[in-house]
């Protein structure tokens, strides 16, 4: 029997993204607006973290002490929640009352794991970390965006825009995927989504769902690169983006799985209901797709492209080199365009950001399909010009079916393992002595450092690393060499992010896979081995979970291995128990 837990919002906080995705599967009542969460459940211990992090969900409190509270007040606070928590084991919880105390409990995880093990929800007294009244704020005014300053080092503008900061919408209550085995009657009541008689003939009428969307396995689906419900999902997509920027990961995974079910759906959406179907879309996307069936637009979605703060996030975070993390801290330190980072923060950049700023403008120019298989024949000929018999398969979105792509990534490999090991300096080499190559920025030889083996399977620690950094690799600059001479006495062509990654052959299914693949169908597929094969996968092979060692999926019965790349990677998906599904069908975004 589920127990009956309250509303809880998952922090993701000091979780790796295994931990929090499995927490996610395990919370029946999980919210991913804070502002419906009777609990907000995440990995703190101290009073000092739980502040932060109720400052970064733009929750003021001032603390209070069980003494401070009226007696009834407290009464309905102990029900509410099956009374306090209890044990030990490092998460926060706030809990957010109907009572006029308003009170905002931080409580540790063990609370809820504990409670899955005693097999009731455990009171949460023993595990508060802070408590505290939720308190009016002014509204606070971003400051204006500056002017971007001409340069002669860059020449970008930021548009000045007035508008006024994002603000977070209010959802309905509802988990991020569907979970039908769970029944819960949440303290505070959804919004009801509306529904004319119309509309109900229509839910009567409804295509039934594909039998590949019962699973909330992006990898067992078919993803069309223009999937029928594109511009909804693109509006969702800019909302994403600034869940990504903010560094809400429990967000960005929330509508990650929800535009993954909207890609693979076959059919035009008709109604907010069918919407409500899919798994990953609660009653939040139903809602959103109301407004945009309503409007042709989500309002979310336009606040936040338009919001100064995340205008200048964006513009850093389309900086080579700089993730999220980064483009919050430039934001931080008070630059607002790229020439405050050059005049600021130039000595303190890496040499990829350094490099990724000198070329911002050309590396924003998409890669027509014929440029990257010009770019990329010309690896493949330096590659046996060092070692005849490479393979090559051009990975990425050119593969899935991209007319234009914003970078070139292929995957190389041998039928002999000795011509791979330390493969990717000879060929780095080669192409830099023909003035392919500009500036190489990184060079990994780490799959040759531990004699081309997968990496490790390192049980349940945290920050093991991925096959996508552990195989031999260079992150190069590109410039095609040869243009038309006469008047002009510079090199005009554009330089091009290229990656270059090396593979032995007994792993080069998975390696082809895995660059493939678009991102959610990738985690998709580590989160399926992982839950029902038991298996660690990345690009650099497949481990058991069990005892660490090789699978050897490539191999064919009797045991030869695969005469191509390509058959290796069908076999890949043949021995892990799912579908095949052509590269044109992973375009999950």
């Amino acid at each position: 029997m589920a127990l009956d837990f309250p509303v809880i919002y998952l922090l993701a906080a000091h979780l790796d993204s295994d931990e929090l995705a499995q927490l996610e599967e395990q919370i029946p009542t999980l919210t991913y607006d804070v502002n419906e969460a009777d609990i907000i459940l995440g990995k703190i211990f101290r009073k000092g973290r739980a502040l932060f992090e109720l400052r970064k969900l733009r929750l003021a409190t001032e603390e209070v002490t069980p003494t401070e509270l009226p007696v009834a007040s407290q009464h309905e606070r102990r029900s509410s929640v099956d009374s306090d928590t209890a044990s030990d084991g490092g998460a926060s919880v706030v809990e957010l009352n109907s009572t006029t105390t308003k009170t905002i409990k931080v409580v540790k995880l063990a609370w809820f794991t504990d409670s899955i093990k005693a097999g009731v929800v455990l009171p949460v007294g023993a595990f508060v970390v802070y408590e505290g009244r939720k308190v009016s704020t002014p509204s606070m005014k971003p400051p204006p965006t500056p002017v971007a300053k001409t340069s002669n080092i860059l020449k970008h503008a930021i548009t000045d825009t007035e508008a006024p900061a994002a603000k977070r919408p209010k959802s309905s209550y509802g988990p991020g995927r569907r979970n039908d085995e769970y029944v819960h009657r949440p303290a505070k009541r959804p919004a009801l989504i509306h529904q004319t008689t119309s509309e109900h003939e229509v839910y009567v009428q409804l295509p039934p769902i594909p039998e590949y969307l019962h699973t909330t396995y992006s990898c067992q689906r078919p993803t069309p690169i223009r999937p029928p419900n594109e511009k909804f999902i693109q509006e969702l997509i800019k909302i994403r983006t600034a869940r990504t920027l903010n560094g809400d990961k429990v967000g960005v995974r929330a509508y990650s799985s929800a535009i993954a079910a909207l890609a693979a759906y076959p059919h035009t959406l008709s109604s907010a209901r069918e919407v409500s179907n899919l798994p990953g879309c609660g009653s939040k996307i139903a809602l959103l797709f109301q407004e945009f069936k309503d409007t042709g637009e989500l309002k979310e979605a336009n606040d936040e492209e338009l919001d100064p703060k995340l205008a200048v996030m964006r513009l850093f975070y389309e900086i080579w080199g700089v993730a999220e993390t980064t483009a919050r801290e430039f934001y931080n330190k008070g630059w607002r365009d790229l020439d405050d980072v050059v005049e600021y923060g130039w000595g303190s950049l890496t040499r990829v950001q350094q490099i990724g700023l000198k070329f911002y403008d050309e590396f924003q120019l998409r890669i027509p399909r014929a440029e990257v298989e010009s770019i990329a024949n010309t690896i493949l000929e330096h590659a046996n010009r060092v070692r005849k018999g490479f393979q090559m398969v051009i990975v990425g979105g050119y593969r899935r079916g991209k007319l234009e792509s914003g970078d070139v990534d292929v995957v190389l490999s041998h039928p002999d393992e000795a011509a791979t090991n330390g493969f990717i300096e000879d060929i780095v080499v080669s192409l830099e002595r023909d003035k392919f190559i500009t500036h190489t920025l990184t060079i990994s030889t780490k799959n040759s450092e531990r004699g081309q083996m997968p990496v490790a399977w390192k049980g349940n620690q945290k920050k093991a690393g991925t096959g996508f950094d552990t195989l031999d690799k260079a992150l190069v600059v590109w410039q095609d060499p040869k243009w038309s001479s006469g008047e002009v006495k510079k090199n005009l062509n554009p330089h091009r992010r290229v990656d270059i990654i090396i593979s032995p052959w007994k792993t080069a299914g998975c390696a082809v896979l895995g660059w493939t693949s678009g991102t959610t169908f990738q985690r998709d597929l580590r989160r399926y081995c992982k839950k029902e094969r038991g298996l660690k996968f990345d690009s650099s092979g497949i481990r058991s979970r069990s005892d660490g060692s090789w699978v050897d999926l490539e191999s064919g019965a009797d045991g030869q291995p695969a005469p191509d790349m390509l058959t290796a990677e069908r076999r890949v998906f043949a021995g892990l128990g799912l579908e095949w599904r052509p590269p044109e069908e992973r375009c999950t975004n």
